[in-house]
């Protein structure tokens, strides 16, 4: 049964959208997903399902905006598309907790880095469905602006080469 992982947007982040991840869990059990996982406080979710990627979505913002007013966003990725965006990330040099991979439901447009804002330096490329964004003083006091980021969910590159190895790991136990 393919493993899903689900990546939640605005969920325990700044005060909005609290979500416990128990909570977040019981849900996605059942909805009838297997072997459900969740991966620190900020909306990381692994699971297995029979169901499409768009069925999936589908049930999974239905029922978090049922319990939480309105469905946050939920962007799924394959073990197969988190080791290729940790594969093709660029900025070798960045420290992988300085490199932020925002995650789209969508390619976006090719003119999205047009309205990038980097005060302090910082670098972004856009690959496939993802934006990676390079740090270098850090993302917390940062000044950056660019509005293709408001549709997706960012975890920084520690975050998503964690979520492969469990992925790999629940698709491993399945074999």
């Amino acid at each position: 049964m393919p493993v899903h992982v689900a990546l939640l947007r605005a969920v325990n982040v700044g005060g909005t959208g609290t979500l416990a991840m128990a909570e977040l869990r019981s849900i996605c059990e059942g909805l009838g997903f297997a072997g459900v996982r969740t991966y620190i406080q900020s909306g990381n979710v692994l699971f297995r399902s029979e169901l499409s990627e768009t069925e999936v979505r589908r049930r999974l913002e239905a029922a978090l905006a049922t319990r939480m007013g309105k469905a946050p966003g939920v962007i799924l990725r394959s073990r197969r598309a988190l080791e290729e965006v940790i594969a093709k990330a660029p900025f070798p040099g960045a420290r992988p907790n300085f490199l932020l991979v925002t995650f789209l439901p969508e390619p976006p447009p090719a003119d999205a880095l047009d309205d990038l804002v980097a005060p302090d330096g910082e670098e972004a490329q856009i690959l496939g469905r993802e934006i990676f964004i390079h740090y270098p003083n850090g993302s917390g006091r940062s000044k950056l602006k660019l509005p293709a980021l408001k549709a997706g969910t960012a975890r920084n590159l520690n975050t998503v080469r964690k979520l492969a190895e469990l992925a790999a790991a629940m698709e491993d136990e399945e074999s």
